[in-house]
């Protein structure tokens, strides 16, 4: 027996960040490229900066063109946005928020499964025409067949259900609203592909 639960509403998706995101930069415009850098140099030095900005002002001019982009908060961005081995991540969290805040669709539902050793799928309705969206199912028995769960320092070992969520979510988006990503993938989807060993860019992720 299938069972429904919806994710409660996150405050992104109840928020306006329009209002404090950072002006659009135009990379051909060396006037307002030298402005925006001189604003990032500034934030760099910000000890709310994660270790990945701080003093690094070339990755918040990054952050902030993907800031401008999205509609968010340059501060959300930095805070849920990573490095991980040399690549770019969201955190799950902000995947979750991201497509509830995106207005295309109902707040996202995780469906519990039993088969494939328990896990679930990500549904939401779509507001433009009714129609009910689903991610691929998220199970054990995949996690395992895709190696996910043998890594060393898997997080599946110890909360797979947080951890399928967190799947299901970006399968969800790159099916239905890729946008809202940007193309990127998760943080815990990177590191499903190239391990957990180095940790040295993690840091606490605010919620949202």
């Amino acid at each position: 027996m299938e069972e429904v639960r919806q994710e409660q509403p996150l405050e992104m998706a109840t928020t306006e960040p329009q209002a404090v995101a950072p002006t659009a930069i135009n990379y051909l415009d060396s006037s307002g490229m030298n402005k925006a850098y001189k604003t990032a140099a500034v934030l760099s030095k910000s000890d709310l900066m994660p270790d990945t900005y701080k003093g690094k002002p070339e990755n918040i001019l990054l952050a902030m063109d993907i800031a401008s982009r999205g509609g968010y908060s340059l501060f959300l961005v930095v805070q849920n946005l990573s490095i991980i081995k040399g690549k770019p991540g969201w955190s799950g969290q902000f995947c979750i928020a991201a497509i509830n805040a995106c207005g295309k669709f109902s707040p996202l539902k995780f469906v519990d499964v039993s088969d494939g050793g328990g896990g679930c799928y990500a549904m939401a309705t779509r507001l433009s025409d009714g129609e009910v969206c689903c991610s691929p199912a998220i199970t054990m028995q995949l996690a395992k067949d895709e190696g996910w769960l043998d890594k060393n320092g898997s997080k599946w070992k110890t909360m797979p259900e947080q951890m399928a969520r967190y799947r299901a979510a970006s399968f969800f988006a790159r099916t239905f609203c890729p946008e809202v990503l940007f193309g990127l993938q998760t943080v815990d989807e990177i590191r499903d592909v190239k391990g957990y060993e180095d940790n040295s860019s993690e840091k606490t992720v605010i919620s949202m």
